[in-house]
């Protein structure tokens, strides 16, 4: 089986594919060692092994390229993966016997290294632990595979730097994994470590390992960038010219912290918050209907409103049941209709476990199998629904809903295991898992279990969770891959963070302070001269383009006219609304606002933040100048611009008030200069405004949060 794996012989694109290559149907990766051993040694009356002359098998002149063969020369004669299949069917092609040994677990050394020029390799041993209490060197045997192009890895596990930067090997033996984090660093024989101080134990461990890369953080970002990602980090939206000066003059040494704790306290916080957990939590009106989508969301709001903790909302979700109107929480069940969709979708949000590829085969990333895939589903197989009313408007749509529901459990109801073409037994996802009385409802206990504070991935995916969406990027990336082969990129930090959020009882704004508090999170975007490279461990702060919601309520903000949403009162923020679409664009032709949403706000389809979009394309400009965009807000004679250009204040100050409205700063002279050559040059001083704010509206300092 080693040597299938070694060779590549039981990959997906060659023998392990659903299709076989050639007649030979070898399982994907080695998941199924019965069928393999049939595969190789019974298909075709036995014609791949020939025990009375071991040399002449099939298996051996195919891979060792004495005939011809599609997947080319896999091994030669003297390696020893043709030595092992040689002597291996020369004493017949036995089958392992059940009191064999079996592999229960493999070790990697080194699992870390960091590797500084002229350093450029590193071995590594890989040592497989036997059920029998014996170990043995399976080095030359393992498979490698790096995350990225810095590293090349041989078949004798010698790990060669092909660039600088951070890569993680996959050490693989037959089922088992196991990481190696390696990081390639140039010389820098000047380096000096800048020795910033710490605000909390956050700086000290990104410090840690900056140091050890050699690498100096960036320097703090200055009073007014720093306001401006608080408040959209926070909150969404801009801060007001007023607020931005006021803080810009204020001279208190905590007045940043001061700031993060007046913005945690705003009402927006919870509209911001709760907009990021509708979206994964697929609110959406085709299968919730707008009342549905109006009520989950009002409860998610709630909850983060009155600080609800994360476990607690988690759990309601979890074991939810009832009217999805009355019970707004049940609305979780009815976006997700089947049991494979609500295991997958639980383990994704709240374990940050991707199982989907278990559906079909073993996961080949991951320690999940088929049969832990199906028992989770089991867990979720008895959940029903009673459909009061359904008032569909496409009667094509057999997924729209609309009406009243009721999520209820049964006391029957099962999953079936399609491997072992049997009934699955419901288990918890890694955990020990009770047993279930035949007619148990098994959601309480599993809401239980998930939520529970010994449940180390749901800690850490929710830690994770509020990470990304303080710092662009997540200390596990993508957030909801947690996983052994690939790693958190500063473990020890995700780890004290987990601890934080267990002894703040799951407090999501203790969170926020904290991260928002570190010097890590205030740090500028501008590089130096050791990490302009670096773009993982946050030795920098990550320029990240607007959200759609973020960017269409600043642009509202500045030029003053409240944007139009169907199916929503008057005044309703982009960041406000509770689904997608309260009313279908079919029905009735979308507003400004809502088309605008083409600007990356998810459908709320998948589960999963990787539906969000900050991709541009040319239907961005063009709504930018329709009838119903930017250009014909910004023209409203009650809008900002004609009120700012019909008031007392000189040209100066017009210039100066839209800058701290639009940038949260004052112009810089050279701006002045050239805004003040505009108004001269301008005969119409409104239409002089409309083009000075247009043109920061579309500035990159405005449509990016630095």
């Amino acid at each position: 089986m080693a040597v299938f794996s070694k060779s590549g012989c039981n990959m997906g694109a060659c023998h392990g594919n659903q299709n076989g290559k050639g007649g030979f149907f070898l399982s994907l990766r080695g998941q199924d060692a019965k069928f393999d051993y049939r595969s190789a040694t019974r298909q075709f009356s036995s014609r791949r092994v020939n025990p009375f002359d071991a040399e002449r098998s099939l298996l051996l002149l195919k891979a060792a390229g004495k005939v011809a063969h599609q997947g080319g020369v896999r091994f030669r004669e003297d390696d020893i993966e043709y030595q092992i299949l040689r002597d291996w069917i020369a004493a017949g092609a036995p089958n392992s016997t059940s009191d064999a040994p079996r592999v229960e677990r493999i070790e990697v050394e080194p699992s870390e290294q960091i590797l500084i020029e002229p350093a450029d390799s590193v071995a590594i041993r890989v040592t497989a632990f036997l059920s029998d209490g014996t170990q043995r060197d399976v080095t030359r045997l393992a498979c490698y595979e790096p995350s990225n192009l810095a590293a090349e890895v041989d078949r004798d596990g010698i790990a060669r730097r092909q660039a600088f930067g951070e890569s993680t090997v996959m050490v693989r033996y037959l089922n088992h994994q196991a990481p190696v984090r390696l990081a390639f660093v140039p010389a820098r024989p000047d380096f000096a470590w800048s020795d910033p101080p710490a605000e909390n134990f956050i700086d000290s461990l990104i410090y840690d390992k900056l140091r050890a890369l050699h690498v100096n953080p960036s320097d703090l970002c200055d009073d007014t960038v720093f306001m401006r990602r608080a408040y959209l980090d926070t909150l969404g939206i801009l801060p007001t010219a007023d607020e931005a000066r006021a803080f810009v003059a204020d001279s208190h040494p905590r007045k940043r912290a001061a700031l993060i704790d007046t913005l945690l306290a705003r009402p927006e916080f919870a509209d911001h918050w709760a907009l990021k957990w509708s979206d994964i939590l697929r609110n959406e009106e085709k299968v919730l209907d707008a009342t549905g989508v109006e009520k989950f969301h009002a409860w998610i709001r709630q909850s983060i409103a009155e600080a609800k903790p994360l476990d607690q909302f988690v759990a309601e979700m979890v074991a939810a049941r009832g009217s999805t109107y009355e019970n707004p929480p049940a609305n979780y069940y009815r976006a997700n209709r089947d049991p494979s969709t609500r295991g997958e979708t639980t383990a994704r949000l709240f374990l940050g476990v991707r199982l989907q590829c278990a559906r079909c085969h073993n996961h080949p990333f991951d320690r999940w199998t088929q049969d832990d895939y199906y028992s989770w589903a089991a867990l979720f197989a008895r959940v029903d629904y009673e459909i009061v009313e359904n008032k569909r408007t496409d009667k094509n749509d057999k997924n729209e809903y609309v009406g009243e529901q009721i999520v209820l459990v049964k006391d029957e109801g099962e999953v079936q295991n399609p491997a072992r073409k049997a009934t699955a037994v419901p288990a918890f996802l890694g955990g020990a898992t009770p047993e279930f009385e035949k007619q148990a409802d098994r959601l309480p206990p599993l809401a239980e279990w998930l939520t529970a504070e010994q449940n180390e991935l749901f800690v850490k995916s929710q830690v994770n969770f509020i990470w990304y969406h303080l710092m662009g990027r997540g200390l596990v990336d993508p957030i909801d891959d947690f996983r052994a082969t690939n790693p958190a990129v500063n473990p020890p930090l995700l780890d004290a963070l987990s601890a934080e959020l267990i002894a703040a009882n799951f407090d999501l704004r203790h969170m926020v302070r904290m991260i928002m508090n570190s010097r890590v999170y205030q740090l500028s975007t501008e590089p130096n001269d050791t990490n302009l490279e670096d773009e993982s461990n946050f030795s920098r702060a990550l320029v990240r383009r607007l959200s759609a919601e973020q960017l269409l309520d600043a642009q509202s903000q500045v030029v003053g006219v409240s944007p139009r949403f169907n199916g929503y009162p008057a005044g309703t923020r982009a960041g406000q609304i509770a689904g997608v679409h309260r009313v279908k664009p079919r029905s009735k032709p979308p507003a400004t606002a809502t088309a605008f949403m083409s600007f990356g706000k998810p459908r709320t389809l998948l589960a999963c933040e990787c539906e969000r979009s900050n991709e541009t394309s040319l239907s961005h400009a063009l709504m930018l100048i329709s009838d119903e965009g930017l250009q014909q807000r910004l023209t409203q004679p009650q809008g900002f611009a004609a009120r700012l250009a019909a008031s007392s204040l000189d040209h100066a100050g017009v210039i100066d008030e839209l800058f701290w409205t639009a940038l949260s700063r004052p112009p810089h002279a050279d701006e002045l200069a050239a805004a003040l050559e505009l108004f001269q040059r301008v005969e119409d001083r409104a239409s002089a405004v409309q083009d000075l704010t247009w043109a920061l509206l579309n500035a990159k300092e405005f449509i990016f949060r630095r």
